[in-house]
């Protein structure tokens, strides 16, 4: 299996274990034309994402996309990844995860599905 296929399941059950072991999961992304994320929190052309239970409402991965709603800076964002946008999972309160070359370039997942 190739990593590209492998990969949504690897964050999925890292997302997983962290909840299962009380950890707060976060979601490294390389932010290209495709990623929906709140550029004033893009920095270097990344972002690191809190996937946590109290931080995300409607979350849902499938294997071409990662959407929510969050807050930030107090105000409620659609948030859509692309897979191949994602970097790296990890626990924030240990570093342990997995790291993921970024999609290549027009490497396209498509239009996002309508909004959580």
């Amino acid at each position: 299996m190739s990593e590209a296929a492998a990969k949504p399941y690897l964050i999925r059950a890292l997302y997983e274990w962290c909840g299962d072991a009380g950890y707060t999961p976060y979601l490294a992304v390389k932010v290209d034309e495709n990623t929906k994320v709140p550029t004033a929190f893009v920095k270097n052309g990344e972002i690191v994402l809190n996937l946590g239970a109290g931080a995300t409402h409607k979350l849902t991965m499938d294997n071409h996309w990662i959407l929510f709603n969050a807050r930030f800076g107090g105000l409620s964002h659609e948030v859509a990844v692309p897979m191949q946008a994602v970097t790296g999972i990890f626990a924030k309160e240990t570093g342990y995860g997995l790291a993921f070359k970024p999609g290549q370039p027009g490497d396209s997942p498509g239009s996002p599905p309508a909004a959580p």
